[in-house]
């Protein structure tokens, strides 16, 4: 199915739109089971491939979905459950051998209470409480991950019935350039590698650059050591960054974006080159999209293990085929970057960024956040904690908070001696460092 122009889009949203209302009005049942790297390896392919079977067999009316993560790993394999007079309830731990007894107190009329982490209404269903009460959800503004265990990462109808692509649009029918990086300067985004560089800035430089082509790179190398919130951004939503991509490449004049994933990350370079490929067929990728007259080009690169290539300047020669090298600056990648020309290069979070400052205003994400930081963070923690998995909290939250609320504290048996924060190449706190 090709978009041919604007109108075309809208009438698509709208359908797959109310496709998702009438999906979700709570008149049939619906489950939902998230498959990603992290799941896969505790048996949630087990789990959706009994269910399957088992629902087959139950003579109920049901819709069985994989969808992204949810973030919450420490739950997985996980399924996620709505239906008649059964208010959304998230289950853990449902390994295949427990899928009958969901399925057996399902039929029977009530939610498994033993396997309940919470339920996504508002009030309590029986004896399981508002998930937005639980400790690892209580916190969190979800608008990078709003999508995630929700949308099947593999659909692009799922993410355009949910919104998705309408900032695209908007930048594209109803902005300039310009003005789509003065949103972004307004939100004042910064970078999610490491740096901390202002997005819009980097933004207008790669727009003022004079030389053509112009390209745009993705860092979503992600090689620290116990460290995968891109790798699950982009298995949970990879329309998400894709979108961000395209909105950039209109934004600073580029007709090609490139990104770079770590190549041990195999179910997220699959997925998005899923999204890649599914948005050429839609025609939100290639010539004239939407009848806009923007031409534009994504392609996906494969890292293949090297830590260096995390590192801007290794990775553009690794996309280019050469040998993944650091070199010394000047020049500026929106100077000189891949074959020698204006390349601007932004990490997977801070690009996914974009469509939601394009959606809701940069005013809007500038009122999230810290003075000096504005916006939301993924979080991951990898140790003996009681609860792992992605988290999106305000910028400002400490690290306290994240370790003994968040996250569970330690495991029995464990005492907090430290934790080291950003990786291999970042220092440790102890424990009367972390309330800052």
């Amino acid at each position: 199915m090709k978009l041919t122009d604007r109108q075309a889009f809208e009438q698509y949203a709208e359908r797959v739109s109310s496709d998702w209302a009438k999906l979700h009005d709570g008149s049939s049942w619906v489950f939902r089971v998230p498959i990603g790297e992290w799941s896969k390896s505790k048996g949630a392919l087990a789990t959706f491939d009994y269910l399957r079977l088992l629902l087959e067999e139950s003579g109920l009316t049901y819709t069985l979905k994989r969808v992204g993560s949810g973030g919450w790993n420490w739950a997985d394999p996980s399924v996620v459950v709505q239906g008649p007079n059964h208010p959304s309830i998230l289950y853990a731990n449902v390994t295949a051998d427990r899928v009958p007894d969901l399925i057996a107190s399902l039929k029977a009329g009530k939610p498994h209470e033993e396997l309940a982490v919470g339920t996504f209404a508002d009030t309590p269903v029986g004896n399981i409480q508002p998930i937005a009460e639980h400790p690892f959800f209580a916190g969190q503004k979800k608008f990078l991950t709003a999508d995630w265990g929700v949308i099947d990462p593999e659909s692009i109808a799922d993410y355009i019935a949910r919104g998705g692509y309408g900032a695209l649009k908007k930048a594209l029918f109803e902005m300039t350039p310009d003005e789509v990086i003065e949103e972004m300067k307004t939100a004042s985004v910064r970078g999610r590698g490491g740096a901390g560089f202002p997005a819009g800035i980097k933004w207008e430089s790669a727009r003022r650059s004079r030389a053509e082509p112009k390209f745009i790179a993705i860092n979503s190398h992600e090689g620290e050591p116990n460290v995968y919130k891109d790798r699950q951004l982009i298995e949970s939503n990879p329309h998400l960054v894709l979108e961000g991509i395209l909105i950039a490449c209109y934004a600073v004049g580029s007709n090609r974006g490139y990104n770079y994933v770590g190549g041990e990350h195999v179910l997220a370079l699959e997925r998005f080159r899923m999204a890649v490929a599914q948005a050429e067929e839609w025609g939100l990728i290639g010539e004239n999209v939407l009848g806009s007259g923007f031409d534009v080009e994504v392609r996906a690169r494969a890292g293949g293990g090297a830590y260096i290539c995390g590192e801007g300047s290794a990775l553009m020669y690794s996309v280019m085929g050469e040998r993944g090298q650091p070199r010394t600056k000047p020049p500026r990648s929106v100077e000189e970057g891949l074959w020698r020309r204006p390349t601007m290069l932004n990490n997977t979070e801070s690009i996914a960024n974009a469509p939601l400052v394009i959606k809701n205003g940069g005013e809007w994400y500038a009122s999230l956040g810290t003075e000096k930081s504005k916006g939301t963070k993924l979080f991951t923690f990898q140790g003996p904690l009681k609860r792992l998995g992605v988290v999106e909290m305000e910028m400002g939250v400490n690290l306290r908070h994240l370790i003994f609320d968040v996250y569970g504290g330690m495991k029995d048996g464990y005492t907090f001696k430290g934790v080291q924060t950003g990786g291999v190449s970042a220092g440790a706190l102890r424990e009367d460092q972390i309330d800052h």
